[in-house]
């Protein structure tokens, strides 16, 4: 028999990335062969087995094929036969279709540094493009949300040449969405990928590859109608943004996402008196029906959910916190119950300031491309000497006038 480390750890190898797991494929043994070993068989549907003492994944190789509907409705077929190739090519993306080969079932060091390489993975990561391995990427809806979550793994908003996804590949997750695939995707598989890429450095590149790919629609369509209002998408999205870089909490992401559907709210965050401008009631209300909405159809862990009704609730006070009532600030401290523990209400704080400063920098850039866009050439060109300077500096304030 021949033994691989496969996927993830080998991709990530190759990006200088750091890896937790390692997983293994195990070419020409028999399930007999693997629990003579000492190995673990784990699951029904196809022999995949723990090693005795690492606890890491060995799986026979395998091919398979589609049955039915979903990601679950495939037939597997695992055979002394079938190659290290054979099995590589039933990946989704060629960056997860590579392979090393190890010593022996007991021993992981790898035999050489040789990447056993059939469907030119490396080159794409070379030219950092997400692509899929077969056209057999259409049979599994649930790669739509894998190579998304792929693509805000890898995303670095600090630079200009990201990954980016193959026109073909684009081309197979639309016959996707338009398959009606997505729909029979569970809801906790949906969950735990979205979960998942929430918690990365970037997570809403992953909402927005979705939106690119036009996904979002199929699988979260509530979430995408909110996120058609290009204030609101840039607003939630650098809120995410600032929430990885301070190592904010899920719940705590998941509330910034559901911020999506606050746009009728969004007049407190400048102090306005909202109630001259809409319905306070309604707006709150909508605002927390989506929240539901959106998280029972995810089976969205409860604790999670409350968190981001917590946000909804502390919010109108957050936006007016010098301004507070005593009453209003024992509404506040029962809403949160700061009184027997304090760290939700921190946590809501922290929420509500990653909001709070990327509004206030969205703001300021209005201004600023405002201040900016006033030249020589929009003032009086018969002025002369400090004159210039002073209708420039008006034209300027005047434009911001109109801004606010």
């Amino acid at each position: 028999m021949q033994v691989y480390m496969v996927g993830g750890a080998v991709r990530d190898t190759l990006l200088n990335r750091p890896y937790l797991d390692k997983d293994f494929v195990v070419v020409g043994a028999t399930p007999e062969q693997m629990v003579t070993a000492g190995f673990i068989q784990v699951g029904d549907d196809f022999p995949v087995f723990l090693h005795p003492k690492t606890k890491q994944e060995y799986a026979l190789a395998r091919t398979e094929r589609k049955s039915g509907r979903g990601y679950k409705g495939f037939k597997v077929y695992a055979s002394p036969e079938v190659s290290i190739e054979e099995d590589l090519m039933r990946r989704d993306l060629t960056i997860n279709a590579m392979a090393i080969e190890v010593k022996d079932l007991m021993d992981d060091t790898p035999i050489s540094g040789n990447v056993i390489d059939p469907y030119n993975g490396q080159q794409d990561i070379s030219d950092k493009v997400l692509r899929h391995v077969s056209e057999a990427f259409i049979e599994d809806p649930l790669r739509v949300l894998r190579i998304a979550r792929f693509y805000g793994r890898f995303y670095d908003p600090s630079i200009d040449h990201n990954f980016t996804i193959a026109p073909e590949t684009v081309s197979l997750i639309h016959t996707i969405n338009n398959s009606n695939e997505l729909k029979h995707l569970t809801a906790e598989r949906i969950w735990q990928e979205t979960s998942r890429a929430l918690l990365q450095s970037s997570p809403q590149a992953y909402i927005n590859c979705l939106i690119e790919t036009n996904s979002l629609p199929y699988i979260m369509p509530n979430l995408a109608q909110a996120l058609q209002n290009t204030f609101i998408k840039n607003l939630v999205f650098n809120s995410l943004q600032l929430s990885a870089q301070h190592n904010l909490n899920l719940a705590q992401r998941w509330a910034i996402l559901m911020f999506s559907f606050a746009d009728e709210c969004l007049a407190e965050l400048s102090h306005k008196d909202g109630a001259e401008s809409f319905d306070i009631k309604n707006a709150y209300q909508k605002w927390t029906k989506e929240n539901n909405s959106l998280s029972e159809s995810l089976k969205v862990p409860k604790k999670i959910t409350q968190f981001a009704q917590d946000y909804i609730s502390c919010y109108p006070y957050f936006t007016r916190l010098t301004q507070l009532s005593a009453t209003d600030i024992a509404q506040l401290i029962t809403i949160t119950k700061a009184d027997k523990n304090n760290s939700a209400l921190n946590d809501l704080l922290k929420t509500h300031k990653m909001i709070e400063l990327t509004y206030q920098h969205l703001q300021l850039d209005k201004y600023i491309e405002a201040f900016r866009q006033i030249t020589f050439n929009d003032v009086d060109n018969n002025l002369q000497g400090s004159a210039i300077g002073q209708a420039i500096m008006q034209a300027r304030v005047d434009a911001i006038h109109k801004l606010l």
